[in-house]
């Protein structure tokens, strides 16, 4: 194994890279867009900058980590900006929480709303540091989580329990429905549902608090810039406007790829490519007995997200850099986007504001914000070619009127909609989801599609929807997951990796 092509140069696919040429394989990515960076798009128009996705780090030393694996220091290529609070949310009833790293500025704040939860914080955080320990520390996450794994894990597992739905055992430690909004919603963030993801995702809190919430200067794609400069550095290949069509089979083993109408030949080949599109689009029927079509439509796929990028010549201070505007409705408003799936009178949504931390994202005096909200995958009846602009009003409506951004209709300079339709046409992403395989239970772990193919030999995935799953630290580990399943295959001894303090 000698000549790896990479499908697609999302955060999975450019941080896969950049390991295995760091080994000493010759890789090259395939990217079907102009520019690079999957989700981690960005667009600019008019003066405003706008990250298109992912728009946070919570675990830099992950980021790091990809740096230190090609011999580089990632400071020399990134400039990291500690962001305190983490969140700024506001509930319906005109209350406020300053989401913090600081437990004393946390417990101060709950305090006013529930003395008693104020005391329990503390022992939530602890909760949460448990499970931190038993998946981050013990590096459960960043390899393959097979059957023997899922047996080492499952006392810990059951002792803490892990496995039961986030938000039932969140409520064991708060009573007010505001601080029970606070510690669950983690979830959504990675496409799952607070009330049916497993509560070993509360492991998320504790990466927040122990490794900080942060930014980088230029906005998230200047993480992308850094890894496509680290990767041609090293002697790596980009490839853009390189749609792959086919990932092309020969004796239940991946030989290359059909790009433009040319077969290009490896020795393996990395999908970082959405799971089901790669499954059914890219791999011919014949090869696939454990990922048939039937199989992969069985799947959970996560909700989708209805984005605005808005640039405005105003500024807002009542926002920050992230900001979340609930609904008073949250476990009914979280089964119409993932059971009912249907679209509702209400929304939650989260707001983010990269020009309060990075002025040059905007021009003088003005902002850029995108807007989030979630709403159901195309498994739900939502016709967003008609939907997308009377929905579009009635949020600004909303933001002007009732949460009181005053002027913002009449200042709007940008305007641009992403809708599900856009996340399957644009990003191949099976039923428009955001995020791929939904992480409910049954699809977490050793649950969800392996790193290595089980259908093919020398195929293997990285991505959202693999092991250990969504979110940027959870896709940039997926390639240290994958990375160690290359080197069992190529019979190289893999050294389980010592627990490493975070950057803080």
């Amino acid at each position: 194994m000698n000549r790896v092509i990479v499908i697609g140069s999302g955060f999975g696919g450019l941080a896969a890279a950049i390991r295995l040429q760091a080994r000493g394989y010759s890789v090259t990515i395939m990217e079907k867009n102009e520019k690079i960076g999957g989700h981690a798009y960005q667009f600019r128009k008019n003066g405003y900058t706008f990250d298109m996705g992912p728009s946070l780090i919570t675990a830099p030393d992950i980021i790091d980590r990809i740096f230190k694996s090609a011999g580089r220091q990632m400071t020399d290529y990134l400039d990291l900006i500690y962001l305190d609070p983490f969140y700024r949310i506001y509930y319906h009833d005109g209350t406020l929480l300053d989401y913090s790293g600081n437990s004393e500025k946390m417990k101060s704040q709950m305090a006013k709303f529930n003395p008693q939860d104020a005391k329990n914080y503390d022992r939530f955080i602890e909760h949460t540091r448990q499970l931190y320990d038993a998946v981050i520390t013990d590096g459960l996450g960043s390899r393959p989580f097979d059957f023997n794994t899922l047996v080492e894990f499952l006392p810990q597992a059951l002792k803490l329990k892990a496995l039961q739905p986030t938000y039932q055992l969140v409520k064991k430690y708060f009573k007010d429905p505001r601080h029970r909004f606070a510690f669950s919603f983690h979830p959504l963030f990675i496409g799952g549902s607070p009330f049916r993801s497993p509560a070993v995702y509360l492991m998320i809190p504790y990466l927040e608090k122990h490794g900080g919430v942060w930014f980088t200067r230029g906005g998230m794609y200047s993480v992308v810039e850094a890894l496509r400069r680290l990767f041609l550095e090293i002697g790596g290949e980009i490839q853009t406007s390189s749609e792959v069509t086919e990932i092309m089979v020969r004796n239940k083993r991946a030989v290359g790829v059909i790009a433009n109408n040319h077969f290009h030949q490896a020795d393996a080949v990395v999908s970082n490519a959405h799971f089901a599109h790669t499954y059914k689009d890219l791999i011919q029927p014949q090869h696939r007995r454990k990922w048939n079509d039937r199989k992969v439509k069985r799947l959970d796929y996560s909700m989708s997200t209805f984005l605005m990028y808005i640039g405005v010549r105003k500024q807002y201070p009542q926002l920050l850099h992230h900001t979340l505007i609930l609904s008073e409705r949250y476990q009914q408003l979280v089964k119409d986007i993932f059971d009912r799936k249907i679209l509702a009178n209400d929304f939650s949504m989260y707001l983010h504001v990269p020009t309060r931390t990075d002025s040059e994202m905007a021009p003088p005096g003005c902002e850029s914000m995108y807007v989030l909200i979630p709403v159901p995958n195309l498994a739900g009846n939502i016709n967003w070619d008609e939907m997308a602009q009377p929905f579009a009003n009635k949020v600004l409506q909303f933001l002007e009127e009732d949460f009181q951004l005053t002027g913002l209709q009449e200042n709007i300079e940008v305007l641009e909609l992403f809708t599900p339709n856009d996340f399957a046409q644009q990003r191949n992403n099976y039923l428009g989801s955001a995020w791929g395989v939904e992480p409910k239970f049954t699809q977490t772990a050793s649950f969800r599609p392996h790193n290595r193919s089980e259908d093919i030999e020398r195929l293997y995935l990285v991505g959202a929807s693999t092991h250990p799953g969504a979110g940027v630290p959870g896709v940039l580990l997926t390639a240290e997951a994958t990375e160690k399943v290359m080197l069992e295959d190529l019979g190289i001894p893999v050294v389980k990796p010592q627990p490493e303090l975070m950057i803080a």
